[in-house]
């Protein structure tokens, strides 16, 4: 599943503390490991934010 395009956050230092996503919004992965995504659904996620359900 690390095939594919993926996004960084703008925000990530140089260390690699850092969570990519995958371009379709189907997976996210740690910087550190590319090898291991896990398969999610971003988009429900960040819709989910902002709609307040999960503040």
């Amino acid at each position: 599943m690390t095939t594919g395009s993926w996004k960084k956050s703008s925000h990530s230092q140089n260390g690699g503390d850092c969570v990519e996503v995958r371009a379709d919004l189907g997976a996210v992965r740690d910087t550190k490991n590319p090898d291991q995504s896990i398969r999610a659904d971003v988009r429900a996620l960040v819709n989910a934010l902002r709609s307040g359900r999960l503040s």
